[in-house]
């Protein structure tokens, strides 16, 4: 059998590219496995150690509603449920915010199109993006990753009242 170096190396590539991939998502599968209430116990305690951790560990939030939205310390009411994407609504004390998720990180950037439309701040990362009043996407960030993305808008700017 004739020697390939081309094909050798692409191949192991694509065995590191997988081994990674499926190494990021053992915490994810850990974090989905049934158990009783010490399992929950020990999740909300690893959850907030997370919180914590996240921008310090470059932890970036996983693409799921409520996951995401615990993370910013809120229980979702979800508000779409669809194959694009999913929604929940969070209401706190301080802010009501969106979060949307996503399949694929090709639906999420087809939805910032579609939303540039009317502008405004988001906080995006991987298959997520928080919608939420600018001056609070920092501290989300903090707890998430991701990047804070201005979104331009169609039509004339705001100008201030002479009023």
């Amino acid at each position: 059998m004739p020697h390939h170096p081309q094909t050798e190396r692409t191949g192991r590539l694509v065995r590191g590219a997988a081994l990674a991939a499926s190494l990021a998502l053992v915490p994810l599968a850990a974090a989905c496995s049934g158990g009783g209430d010490d399992d929950a116990a020990a999740d909300r305690k690893q959850a907030k150690i997370s919180v914590s951790d996240a921008p310090a560990n470059g932890v970036v939030a996983p693409a799921k509603v409520e996951v995401i939205a615990n993370l910013t310390g809120c229980k979702p009411k979800i508000r779409i449920e669809a194959t694009e994407l999913r929604q929940g609504v969070c209401h706190t004390k301080k802010v009501d915010y969106l979060v949307t998720t996503f399949p694929s990180d090709e639906l999420k950037e087809t939805w910032l199109d579609s939303a540039s439309g009317y502008g405004g701040k988001y906080l995006v990362g991987t298959r997520w993006i928080v919608s939420a009043q600018p001056q609070m996407l920092a501290g989300f960030q903090d707890k998430l990753g991701g990047t804070i993305r201005q979104l331009r808008g169609f039509g004339p700017a705001a100008q201030p009242s002479a009023s």
